[in-house]
């Protein structure tokens, strides 16, 4: 939930849509958790993990050579996940703290980038969706100085610049940019450089009301909601019809700033687990364009209904089905599942009424007038048998 991020610089500001409030190196969740980092590895396997095989999705690819911008808080690489992950050089800091991008003094951005490419280690069961992938760094915020507009926009350009495959986008203001905002022109920019961008919907969802959220709710961008563990809406999760689909976002495991793992809850954790599906797909399809890639994506999510509905969009995403489902190029957009076949008719035994009202009183009828024929005959008989015996 949205709370306690006050931005110093001047502009509209964006809020990290996993975070509450930042104390030196503690960070609070979405649902009031504190960490403190460097923390103890957690070493059963998240249950965000759990639903997925493994061997299964990495049978082709873990991610080698696809690059995906995380554009956050910077991403710490004194975590041993992270440590061969992170492109550095390539990254870029837009705040005006001290450090680089690789400086995390609110932990959200490692959480993030963990989520994508974390490397596995013998201390965890935590490892990320495309462990191979190449995290690029860029620090747009911080826990002095919140991002803006204007820096988001920067962001993006310096994205487009080093020509990732995808960009992770974990945060959002529910205030409408203009229509001419550097913001809208730079994302533009990226979805016309065929970049898959991907942006959190926020986590003011729990009163009910839908809005739009930005960078989300802008064209060719695939608008992230979070899904607790039964696939269904996480109740702080943003909803609209702008939603394009969702992903594990409670309870989430991720690595954070000089080692170990903690739990955290928000939209800002469902999106780069689509973003990590995503850089499994452009290594396992380096033909498909962006659109296809996010097409996929949502034709392969696991969902209730036949086509999108305001909270999870096209379903919760599925990153085995989406490797393994690749048969066929994907369309440019998503279309609704075709109705199920009707089931065949089943065969009507035919049916034994019985005898009709009149047919019964016939038959009784017919007893009857028998019954009373034999009786008549049987005394007739009897007389004509003691006649002759008296007779005698």
């Amino acid at each position: 939930m949205r709370r306690g991020h006050r931005p110093l610089r001047a502009g509209t500001a964006l809020v990290l849509v996993g975070l509450a409030t930042f104390t030196g190196a503690h960070a609070a969740s979405a649902d009031g958790a504190r960490c403190t980092f460097p923390a103890e590895p957690i070493e059963e396997r998240p249950w965000s993990l759990q639903r997925v095989l493994l061997d299964q999705l990495w049978q082709e690819t873990r991610g080698a050579g696809v690059s995906v911008a995380v554009i956050d808080s910077g991403v710490d690489t004194a975590n041993p996940q992270l440590a061969g992950a992170v492109a550095a050089d390539r990254g870029a800091d837009f705040t005006e703290g001290e450090g680089d991008s690789t400086t995390d003094t609110v932990g959200h951005g490692t959480k993030v980038a963990g989520i994508i490419a974390a490397r596995s280690h013998e201390d965890t069961g935590f490892v990320g969706l495309a462990p191979e992938s190449t995290i690029v760094p860029i620090r747009q915020t911080d826990s002095q100085a919140g991002g803006t507009i204007g820096t988001l926009a920067q962001a993006i350009e310096h994205a487009v610049e080093q020509d990732v495959d995808v960009i992770n986008i974990s945060q959002d203001t529910d205030a409408p940019p203009a229509g001419d905002s550097a913001l809208r022109t730079a994302v533009a920019e990226a979805v016309n450089a065929d970049i898959v961008v991907i942006a959190s919907v926020g986590n003011d969802g729990a009163d009910g009301r839908r809005r739009e959220t930005y960078p989300a709710s802008y064209d060719g961008v695939l608008a992230v909601g979070a899904s607790d563990r039964n696939n269904e809406r996480a109740p702080f999760s943003q909803s609209g019809d702008f939603v394009g689909i969702a992903a594990p976002g409670v309870d989430m495991v991720s690595t954070v700033p000089g080692g170990g793992q903690c739990v955290d809850s928000g939209t800002s954790f469902a999106a780069p687990y689509v973003a990590g599906v995503a850089a499994l797909l452009r290594a396992a399809h380096p033909e498909w364009s962006a659109q296809q890639v996010v097409t996929h994506l949502q034709q392969t999510a696991e969902r209730a209904t036949p086509g999108p509905d305001p909270h999870t969009g096209w379903g919760v995403v599925d990153p085995v089905r989406a490797l393994t489902d690749d048969d066929t190029e994907p369309a440019e957009a998503p279309v609704p599942d075709e109705p199920a076949p009707a089931p065949p008719a089943p065969e009507v035994a035919a049916l034994d009424l019985g005898e009709t009202h009149a047919e019964r009183s016939e038959r009784l009828g017919t007893f009857v007038v028998l019954t009373a024929a034999v009786l008549t005959a049987a005394v007739a008989g009897a007389a004509l048998i003691l006649r002759d015996r008296r007779r005698q």
